[in-house]
């Protein structure tokens, strides 16, 4: 399947991946291998928090994108004439906005397919073909236009730096805390420098970002470590759901294995920290819940040291070659058989 390379959004517009659709259908085989075909544009339109489903349209699959004014992208090839081309792999892409009730709301937005009449002038997209990484960037530009791109949940991070001074930021998650921290020892503060929420920074430390304490400021509400280090295994979950090959899962599977920097290991130093933690308290319990901890900690390395070879194993895999296609007929049947759908509005064909 020609798929781009992994799109990644501007910084200004990331938000948490949206979730998968809620419907009985995700766990089906045959849905799983038509969001697998479509990942190279499911995966950048919710790493900027757009939800996303696979449909079937007149005559092909389509990507249904429900937007926050209650209108929806339908992203898809061209349905009419109808295409041999394998689901996920169109000669173009066709990116319409629409709405249910609102038909004044119809736009194209985007299309890349090839024109069906000689005569007609090209249009400047057809260049690209299935490429996705212009059809995002389309949609993109539009949707800011609009204002329906998600706007970024900002979280309040507690900084401390060498014991000498602390203070509080906004970020995203705890990897932008890190960088946004590192951006402020790049330079040189002399004067008071404005910081989120009213706070004033007199003086940093300058050092390596991995000396700095970055923690959920306790009071604000808004989120916790555990949360962006939640959010972070399931991006990788979802890297690993939508990789295009044994040779990219197993990639990513080092990230887990790593036996100095995998999360495993990383997990294993926590709870042994907080097996640490327990030690220092003076009920008996904490005796008690010190070994429970540890114990757990040794199963979580266990497990790591028994996986060292699941890399190596996983790169060697060979996927599956596609199973035939049945012959075509005149009903044009298509490629994946479509499923029950709900009654969707009407859209506009083209």
């Amino acid at each position: 399947m020609a798929a781009d390379e992994e799109n990644t959004p501007p910084a200004h517009q990331t938000v948490p991946l949206a979730p998968l659709p809620d419907h009985r259908n995700v766990h089906t085989s045959w849905w799983q291998e038509l969001w697998r075909r479509h990942a190279h544009i499911t995966t950048p339109l919710r790493q900027r928090g757009l939800p996303c489903d696979i449909e079937f349209g007149l005559s092909a699959y389509i990507v249904r994108v429900p937007l926050l004014d209650d209108s929806y992208l339908i992203i898809g090839p061209p349905q009419e004439p109808v295409s041999d081309r394998p689901p996920g792999d169109p000669e173009g892409w066709i990116a319409t906005r629409e709405h249910p009730i609102d038909q004044s709301v119809f736009e194209v937005v985007y299309d890349s397919s090839p024109s069906d009449d000689p005569g007609a002038p090209q249009r400047p997209e057809t260049r690209h073909g299935d490429s996705a990484e212009p059809l995002i960037a389309a949609i993109d530009h539009r949707l800011a236009q609009l204002g329906l791109l998600p706007s970024p949940e900002l979280h309040t991070f507690e900084v401390t730096q060498d014991a000498t001074v602390s203070f509080t930021l906004q970020a995203r998650d705890l990897a932008e805390a890190h960088e946004r921290v590192a951006d402020l020892e790049s330079t040189e503060v002399t004067t008071d420098t404005a910081l989120d929420g009213g706070t004033r920074l007199t003086h940093i430390t300058y050092g390596s970002v991995h000396d700095t304490n970055i923690t959920a400021e306790r009071n604000s509400g808004t989120t916790t470590v555990s949360t962006a280090c939640g959010d972070a295994l399931l991006k990788l979950t979802d890297q690993i759901n939508g990789s295009t090959s044994h040779v990219q899962a197993a990639a990513l599977l080092r990230q887990i294995l790593d036996p100095d920097d995998g999360v495993l290991a990383r997990l294993a130093d926590s709870i042994e920290a907080a097996a640490d933690k327990a030690k220092e308290a003076e009920e008996d319990d904490g005796f008690d819940l010190s070994h429970d901890l540890a114990d757990a900690a040794a199963e979580v390395r266990s497990t790591g040291e028994n996986l060292q070879t699941a890399e190596a194993r996983m790169r060697t895999l060979i996927s599956l070659a596609p199973s035939p296609r049945p012959q075509l007929s005149p009903s044009r049947t298509p490629p994946l058989p479509p499923r029950p759908l709900p009654t969707a509005p009407p859209r506009h064909t083209r």
